[in-house]
C-alpha cells in the first residue's frame, strides 16, 4: 500500500501506558492495527512486555511471523544478552524503561549499555531510539538516531513554553532551555520570576523577542463573572470548573488569540523549539565518548 501521510509516523505500541494503567494490549489487535494503517505508518515498535524480556522477544517473533518488521525494544534492568541479540540482528533498535529514573541514574545505566551499540571507535553500529527521553544532557551525551517523549505537549497543556537560552545575540540550544509559564490562567501569574509577566524586564524582553520571532503573540483576554445560564460566544470559554451551589462563574473572553489563551499555539511553539533543537544537534552518526558529568547540567 502506498504511503498516504505527509509526515513520518513512528508508532509506539503504548505498552508502558497500558502497564501503568494495568491494561493488557492484545498482540493480534496491535498487528491488525498496523496492517490496517500501514499506508500511514513508517516505523513501529514491537509490543514490549514490561518487566519480561522473554515475553518481549516472543512478541517480536510473533510480529515478524505475521510479515511485520517491528523495532525491538530493550529495557533498563533486563539481561544484557537481549541487547547483544538485538544489535547483532537489527539495524534499528529501541531503548526503554527509562521513564521515572533521574538523569544521574540514566547516565550510569546508559554509559554501561550504550557502548554495546557502538564500535570500538564509539560510532553507532545500529540506529538507537530512546523512549521517553528528551532530557537535553542525555540527548547530547549519546548518539541517538531518534528520541521521543510527551514533555512538549504536557508542558504546553500546563501553560508553559520552551525558550532557548540567549547569549551574544544568539539562541543557544546546547544548554537547558527556559520553561516559561505564559498562560493567563497559570497559578504562577502572580509569583515573581515564575511567569512571563513577572520576569525581570530584560528576561521578559528576550522571551517576547523569541515569541515574536517565531511568528506568535502573547494574546489578550478579559475575565468577568456571569450567570450560569450564559451562552458561550465563539471567543469565550469558562475559566473555572462549575462548583456545587455556585451562582456565578468566571468567564474568559479572548480579545486577541495568543499563547496565553490558546494551548494549541503553545503546542506549536514547543514543536518548533524541538525542531530547532534537532537542527542544532550533531549530524548522525557521531561517536560516543564516555566523559565526566558536567555540573552545569545537573
Amino acid at each position: 500500500m502506498p504511503k498516504t501521510n505527509k509526515v513520518e509516523l513512528f508508532l509506539d505500541s503504548g505498552a508502558f501506558s497500558a502497564w501503568t494503567q494495568k491494561v493488557e494490549i492484545n498482540i493480534q489487535d496491535y498487528i491488525t492495527f498496523i496492517k490496517t494503517h500501514e499506508g500511514a505508518i513508517d516505523i513501529y515498535a514491537n509490543l514490549d512486555v514490561i518487566g519480561n524480556a522473554k515475553g518481549t522477544w516472543k512478541n517480536q517473533l510473533i510480529m515478524e511471523g505475521e510479515g511485520l518488521t517491528p523495532l525491538p525494544v530493550f529495557h533498563s534492568g533486563e539481561d544484557v544478552k537481549f541487547l547483544h541479540k538485538y544489535v547483532e540482528r537489527y539495524e534499528y533498535i529501541c531503548l526503554g524503561g527509562m521513564v521515572g529514573s533521574s538523569t544521574a541514574q540514566l547516565i550510569f545505566w546508559l554509559d554501561e549499555h550504550f557502548p554495546l551499540t557502538c564500535n570500538k571507535d564509539g560510532l553507532p553500529k545500529v540506529k538507537v531510539h530512546g523512549f521517553g527521553l528528551t532530557s537535553l544532557p542525555l540527548m547530547l551525551r549519546y548518539p541517538w538516531y531518534s528520541v521521543d517523549s510527551t514533555s512538549w505537549v504536557v508542558t504546553g497543556r500546563m501553560g508553559s513554553i520552551y525558550i532557548p537560552r540567549h547569549k551574544g545575540g544568539e539562541w543557544i540550544y546546547d544548554e537547558n532551555s527556559w520553561k516559561i509559564a505564559v498562560s493567563n490562567r497559570s497559578p504562577n501569574t502572580k509569583e515573581a520570576g515564575k511567569h512571563i509577566e513577572t520576569l525581570p524586564p530584560t528576561e521578559k524582553r528576550i522571551c517576547l523577542d523569541y515569541i515574536h520571532n517565531k511568528g506568535y503573540e502573547l494574546g489578550v483576554s478579559e475575565f468577568k463573572e456571569v450567570k450560569l445560564d450564559h451562552v458561550l460566544a465563539e471567543n469565550e470559554r469558562w475559566a473555572e470548573k462549575k462548583e456545587k451551589n455556585q451562582q456565578k462563574r468566571l468567564l474568559e473572553i479572548i480579545k486577541e488569540p495568543g499563547i496565553s489563551n490558546k494551548y494549541q499555539l503553545r503546542d506549536e511553539m514547543n514543536i518548533i523549539y524541538f525542531l530547532d533543537l534537532e537542527k542544532s544537534m550533531p549530524e548522525w552518526p557521531w561517536a560516543f565518548k564516555k566523559k565526566g558529568v558536567s555540573n552545569g547540567f545537573f
